[in-house]
């Protein structure tokens, strides 16, 4: 479709009609702002048709049955209600999300895993997986996976397509721009795009060039509407003219259509905020926390309930290792040390003492390959990670938590504070025993500029992008790191 512009007879006044090209191809019927809804119903039943396949498929080659239909259906609708609950949490199911292929892979293979581990634990707490086929389930897994990326790579195609050839429905509009083609230039292409069939386009003339034009403009845009098929009326201005936009707004109230206002210049900035009520008034978030206090509080209740039940079942280990560092080298079991935690707070991280020194205060130097401070024990212990177990008493303390960018000694703090820039912001969150970083191999020293902004790139991003599918999923990983034992000495 094409728009062809006719002036009206006042300055900057233009009424667009579509004409449609000889040959072009019919709207579909999928309206751009019903994305959302659709993408995620596709998913669920994506993961009700792959459940349901897998399972008869599996069933008919190793039993010679088709197995038991309501059973995989009802795995299929926890599974899509818990996984689609968290891709909506994210705003994953957005448009301009959806067209981060990268980005959606990474998240729908986390969430995925993470929803498989979850019923995992519940079937093995329930007791019931002898009455579950582990292979149903894994071919249901890996399908369902492979099933649910190739949708994303069909929404791509489809969302470039439909905004590029404007093939998306739409209602029959009306636009309007204040102060002339410099407040919303963009907004007849934008509109178009999206599937909406622009009618008309006025662009308002300022009150410098005088009050009478302008009434007369709009009377024209009321008078264009009356009648018509037109369905809305969209308004683009700047709202620093706020007195002349109310009027305009009044005026427009004689029409029973909805009028929807889209903001522009400087301002519009502001409205791409989230935005919540505050008793009267509304509550603009310019910068918004880490973690909502809801999710403070589950994340809080994970570190508490596996910090726990890990502390426990690593006692026998902690015993061996105690006796080992004692029988090794003179010298205390554990090793503390001041670091710095959430908001800038002082702690002091306890771990099992791998040196022959005890460092902390304005002299610490980081360990070396070969560094001749580690014990015979310690180098055992820092190759294998256990000396960071004991950290599971700062977690329960409250002091750090499960996972998160890693802390490090106050006299390094201030250091890096001063060469990296936005290091500081690692401090939005409580630190970890594991994190982002840790998993991607940067652990350990950090000899360079060049190493700790690489460290504190993925710890930024990591705070930015936290969910509890990617916790899970940094801790499962960081089983993985350990055996490989990357810059572990």
């Amino acid at each position: 479709m094409s728009l062809v512009g006719r002036d009206i007879g006042g300055a900057g006044a233009v009424v667009l009609r579509p004409l449609e090209r000889p040959g072009s191809a019919r709207k579909w019927p999928i309206r751009y702002d019903s994305i959302e809804v659709i993408a995620s119903a596709v998913d669920a039943a994506i993961i009700l048709v792959t459940s349901t396949i897998g399972g008869i498929i599996y069933h008919y080659l190793v039993f010679g049955t088709s197995g038991d239909l309501v059973r995989y259906c009802g795995a299929a609708a926890v599974v899509a209600t818990l996984f689609t609950a968290l891709m909506r949490s994210r705003g994953m199911y957005r448009p301009s999300e959806l067209l981060l292929l990268r980005s959606q892979i990474r998240i729908v293979c986390v969430y995925w895993g993470a929803v498989f581990a979850l019923l995992a634990s519940a079937v093995f707490a329930l007791k019931i997986g002898n009455d579950l086929s582990r292979g149903a389930n894994l071919v249901f897994a890996l399908v369902g996976l492979c099933a649910l990326i190739a949708q994303r790579i069909l929404w791509i195609n489809l969302l470039t397509n439909g905004v590029i050839k404007q093939k998306f429905s739409g209602r029959k509009v009306i636009l309007i721009t204040d102060h002339g083609q410099s407040a919303g230039a963009d907004l007849p292409q934008f509109l178009t795009g999206l599937g909406f069939k622009l009618e008309s386009h006025f662009a308002l003339p300022p009150l410098v060039q005088g009050s009478r034009k302008r009434k007369e403009m709009i009377s024209r845009a009321i008078t264009s509407a009356r009648g018509s098929e037109i369905e809305e009326i969209v308004v683009g201005a700047d709202l620093k003219n706020w007195r002349e936009l109310r009027h305009l707004l009044a005026e427009l109230r004689i029409l029973p259509f909805p009028v929807h206002l889209i903001p522009v210049g400087a301002v519009s900035e502001v409205f791409k905020q989230p935005h919540h009520e505050l008793g009267r008034a509304v509550c603009i978030e310019v910068q918004r926390g880490p973690l909502s206090p809801l999710e403070c509080a589950w994340k809080r209740g994970l570190d508490i309930v596996i910090g726990g039940l890990g502390l426990l079942a690593l006692l026998p280990l902690f015993a061996l290792v105690a006796i080992a560092i004692k029988l090794d080298s003179a010298g205390p079991v554990f090793f503390r040390q001041q670091r710095c935690g959430f908001n800038g707070r002082c702690f002091r991280i306890i771990k099992f003492r791998t040196m022959l020194v005890q460092e902390d205060g304005l002299a610490v130097i980081q360990a070396q390959r070969g560094d001749a401070r580690i014990s015979r024990v310690g180098k055992w212990l820092r190759r294998t990670s256990i000396d960071e177990l004991p950290q599971l008493v700062n977690v329960l303390q409250g002091s750090m938590s499960l996972v998160g960018p890693r802390p490090h000694a106050l006299v390094h703090d201030t250091h890096f504070d001063k060469i990296v820039r936005n290091y500081a912001f690692r401090h939005r969150v409580k630190p970890g025993l594991t994190g982002w970083a840790q998993v991607h191999g940067y652990r350990g020293p950090t000899p360079t500029p060049e190493a700790i902004e690489r460290r504190v790139e993925y710890d930024l991003w990591y705070i930015d992008n936290w969910s509890f599918g990617l916790d899970f999923f940094i801790m499962l990983q960081t089983f993985v790191e350990v055996f490989r034992a990357r810059n572990a000495y």
